[in-house]
């Protein structure tokens, strides 16, 4: 082929990208809380972490990792049943948040950049965009690492749309949640849809 992508293609995979992002999931159920919990400057980590931690995730799924599932099912067995202990334990975590509205309080920490970057490579969701995508959007083996790269880059400007948005969601919610009761039964919802968005991977085939 001449080119990388079409326009089209470049159409279809901002489309999916910012469908997959923009949709709720782990990563943005826990920005929501974030934001609305510790404000936007303290959420800034947790973004970036998402921001680089994803694409990172994608180059390495589209440059083989994925390969890694076909030749070894049982770590892919191994990291789903990792990564959704920890998303019960982080919707535990989140539910038990206090929410003081204090905003130098210090007792509750949100993700570190470190902490939300690591988080993808556990997140359910997070594989399940890596691996569709590069399947469906690797045209051409020969340029593949190019093409990628190109999704990488994608999914990084949709991720930083996707988590400013749900982080400032937050933010805003705050402004009509202005007791700490209130702020915690809020977490406490985002837990139990941290628990919901993570059924259709305990209970797929």
């Amino acid at each position: 082929m001449n080119q990388f992508y079409t326009v089209t293609m470049i159409i279809s995979i901002t489309s999916f990208a910012l469908a997959a992002t923009m949709t709720p999931g782990p990563n943005n159920i826990m920005l929501l809380s974030s934001g609305l919990t510790f404000g936007y400057k303290r959420t800034i980590p947790h973004a970036l972490g998402i921001n680089f931690g994803f694409p990172v995730m994608v180059i390495c799924v589209g440059l083989g990792v994925g390969k890694l599932f076909e030749v070894f099912p049982f770590v892919y067995t191994a990291l789903k049943v990792v990564g959704i202990g920890y998303l019960l334990w982080m919707a535990w975590h989140i539910a038990n948040t206090k929410g003081s509205l204090n905003a130098e309080n210090k007792n509750d920490k949100p993700f570190t950049f470190f902490q939300a970057a690591l988080f993808q490579w556990i997140n359910p969701k997070a594989w399940v965009m890596a691996i569709t995508s590069t399947a469906a959007f690797i045209t051409d083996h020969h340029i593949a690492f190019i093409q990628v790269m190109i999704i990488s880059c994608i999914y990084f400007f949709c991720a930083i749309l996707s988590t400013n948005s749900w982080a400032l969601g937050g933010v805003m919610l705050k402004r009509f949640i202005q007791n700490e009761r209130l702020i915690q039964n809020f977490n406490i919802t985002m837990a139990i849809l941290i628990v919901g968005s993570i059924l259709p991977f305990i209970f797929e085939q």
